[in-house]
């Protein structure tokens, strides 16, 4: 609308009024699902849920339930497969979905704990969603987005130098988003007896990682949305840690007070 006189702003006002009228008097009746309240697709990209909000539902809108060939399925994946479609295994997510949330519950209380999580993610989609990931986590969350160089964990005397071996930290979980392409890096955790969670596809045995979750590997949608839901879980452990600091202060503060009370000379 092309305002060309003083008599077409007034009408746009009183439009614009008229209409913010009617939407106060309605509001109230109508429905209070927004954009912003309800699930969207590109939600997975732009912001992460947590375990409670990892349902069946947002998994599908990833893709998780695509499976490879059903003649590449690995026998050892059977118990997690629903079907057949189309030539392609079905994902179940009835059980992908328990096992997503027994994870992010390792992840909770090992960040709780104050240790450290390592996500690796080597394909070029998966960089910035383990730096994501990590970034969440502060201090404790670390990811590598690019090769494994083998001997990280098991041969760090021959690959770092003498100078650099105090700044070398050990993990004490790595969370695998792409498990088959990094199979040295989980035999290398394995031997250092680090527990590791990985997206196992049909095609992958399950027994690779101490905590499989069963997902389409393949997906950057299903990787963003399981490394969301795991990196929550660690942030909730460390505001849990925080918690517990604060309330121990609290406690050793409340000891000094009745001490002084109960020794006023001392």
């Amino acid at each position: 609308m092309t305002l060309q006189s003083q008599d077409d702003w007034r009408l746009m006002q009183e439009n614009r009024a008229r209409f913010k009228l009617l939407f106060d008097l309605f509001s109230e009746h109508g429905s209070s699902q927004t954009r912003e309240n309800t699930y969207q697709p590109h939600h997975a990209y732009t912001r992460a849920v947590g375990p409670l909000q990892a349902t069946v539902s947002a998994l599908i809108s990833a893709g998780a339930h695509l499976g490879h060939t059903r003649s590449l399925m690995n026998p050892n994946f059977l118990p997690y497969a629903f079907g057949v479609r189309a030539g392609l295994t079905i994902i179940d997510l009835d059980q992908t979905v328990p096992l997503l949330r027994r994870a992010a519950s390792v992840v909770r209380a090992i960040v709780q704990r104050g240790g450290t999580v390592l996500f690796v993610g080597t394909r070029p989609d998966l960089q910035d969603i383990v730096r994501n990931a990590a970034n969440r986590l502060d201090e404790q969350g670390y990811h590598i987005g690019e090769r494994w160089l083998p001997g990280i964990l098991t041969n760090r005397r021959q690959l770092f130098s003498s100078a650099s071996q105090k700044y070398l930290i050990t993990p004490d979980l790595v969370i695998f988003l792409n498990p088959m392409a990094n199979m040295n890096a989980i035999r290398e955790c394995a031997i250092q007896h680090i527990p590791t969670i990985g997206i196992v596809d049909s095609n992958v045995d399950p027994r690779i990682v101490m905590y499989p979750i069963p997902a389409n590997d393949e997906s950057p949608r299903t990787a963003q949305l399981i490394s969301g839901v795991l990196s929550i879980a660690g942030r909730e452990g460390i505001l849990a840690r925080q918690g517990e600091e604060k309330e121990s202060e609290r406690q050793r503060d409340r000891m000094m007070i009745l001490e002084k009370l109960s020794n006023p000379q001392a």
